[in-house]
């Protein structure tokens, strides 16, 4: 498993010369939608009602249809997944945060699964008007779509519950064992940071590299390793859910609360929306100042990989 933040990857088509870019503007069977408040909508506990300012500053087409069209791949856990097997309910962070901003503003965000590589691609040719899927935002990505970046993650520690041998960051693994799978960002940064462990006169991360993330857990789960190396949403999610959370727990690095190398995750927004775009970076802001966004984070055990500031276009590469 490569990193989530890196496993998605880059995507530039060439910009669609369709006379209609986008579905919800061609769409004249759409049935207008009234402008009253919609009913609140209840997500990870916490209840969100419509803001009518924000509903009346959607662009008319987005109003008139009652939806945004959403793109997703899916499974991704814990960002998008299914309820149970064999269902096709979906489930997830980027699922719920996509209730969230729908009922902020008054209108329903309708996923639909969408292989990751075409993603973008649909979302020029006018076949959605967005997607939230985990998307890295990179400068790239940013000439054919814009983001609202709504998440920030990168590599976390995994460690057995209780935190026995006290690691709080990565130089607390210097002359331990550790696992990690093999041929993963994450292996690339503990190797890197092998030098860091040379210069502070300690000993080198005996590295024990695992073909699934799986049987690394089992070598932590053993004692054979004091951590286990891999995505900090991936660790999140896993310490919450394996053994009902009372096997493994994250170490929250003050320094790089959501995981070192972390990279902007972004809602991709149709360039032909910028009223959705903007209608959307609001809805965001607003679930963040109102604790929301933290609550449904923290549903899925990642709530450190949350932003404080709901940004447009923060890609730094």
């Amino acid at each position: 498993m490569t990193s989530l933040v890196f496993r998605r990857p880059l995507l530039l088509a060439s910009l669609a010369l369709s006379g209609c870019l986008s579905l919800s503007a061609c769409d004249s069977g759409s049935s207008a939608t009234s402008d009253a408040a919609a009913t609140p909508a209840t997500i990870a506990g916490v209840t969100i009602a419509q803001d009518s300012a924000l509903h009346a500053a959607l662009p008319e087409a987005i109003k008139k249809a009652g939806k945004v069209r959403v793109a997703t791949d899916i499974p991704y856990p814990p960002f998008e997944m299914y309820v149970s097997e064999g269902s096709k309910e979906m489930a997830g962070l980027d699922y719920d945060l996509g209730q969230a901003l729908g009922a902020k503003l008054g209108v329903t965000f309708e996923f639909q699964a969408q292989k990751f590589d075409g993603i973008v691609p649909a979302i020029q040719a006018g076949k959605y008007d967005a997607a939230i899927s985990a998307i890295t935002d990179n400068k790239e990505r940013e000439q054919v779509v814009d983001f609202v970046d709504y998440s920030a993650s990168g590599t976390g520690i995994m460690v057995a519950k209780g935190n026995p041998q006290k690691v709080a960051t990565l130089d607390d693994l210097c002359d331990r064992s550790v696992a990690v799978q093999t041929g993963t960002n994450q292996q690339k940064l503990l190797e890197k940071h092998q030098d860091a462990c040379r210069a502070l006169g300690k000993g080198q991360i005996h590295l024990q590299t695992f073909p699934k993330d799986s049987d690394a857990q089992l070598a932590l789960r053993s004692g054979k390793v004091v951590a286990d190396v891999l995505t900090k949403p991936a660790a999140g999610w896993t310490a919450k859910t394996a053994d009902d959370g009372a096997t493994f727990e994250v170490v929250d690095d003050p320094a790089a609360l959501g995981g070192y190398n972390a990279s902007p995750n972004g809602i991709a927004i149709s360039k032909n929306l910028p009223q959705l775009t903007d209608t959307v970076q609001r809805a965001l802001q607003q679930l963040i100042d109102d604790g929301s966004l933290a609550k449904i984070y923290g549903k899925y055990g990642v709530a450190s990989i949350a932003v404080k500031q709901a940004t447009k276009n923060s890609a730094v590469d």
